[in-house]
């Protein structure tokens, strides 16, 4: 095993970090998938990727559809804060 020193902008490390979290893993991860996919290809770049947002994946985008049409159909309840407060205390 050998040690590497790599120089990054602090934002760059702060985001770079943040990402790996993201992902499941720590810098050192990142760096030595990065290091054996290019070895194994021999050809850089290669792409991986972070999770989509979860507000805006399929199942939430298709839920907000159908609350949206709901809406608009006119199938909703409102209630006020005084209502709303008065159902927790019940």
């Amino acid at each position: 095993m050998t040690t590497i020193s790599i120089r990054l902008e602090d934002q760059d490390k702060r985001a770079l970090d943040s990402m790996c979290s993201d992902m499941g893993m720590s810098l050192s991860t990142f760096f030595t998938i990065y290091a054996k996919r290019a070895l194994r290809d021999r050809k850089i770049p290669f792409e991986v990727t972070a999770p989509e947002d979860p507000f805006y994946s399929e199942k939430n985008m298709k839920w907000l559809d159908a609350s949206w049409k709901q809406i608009e159909e006119g199938k909703v309840i409102t209630k006020t804060l005084d209502e709303l407060e008065a159902m927790t205390n019940a």
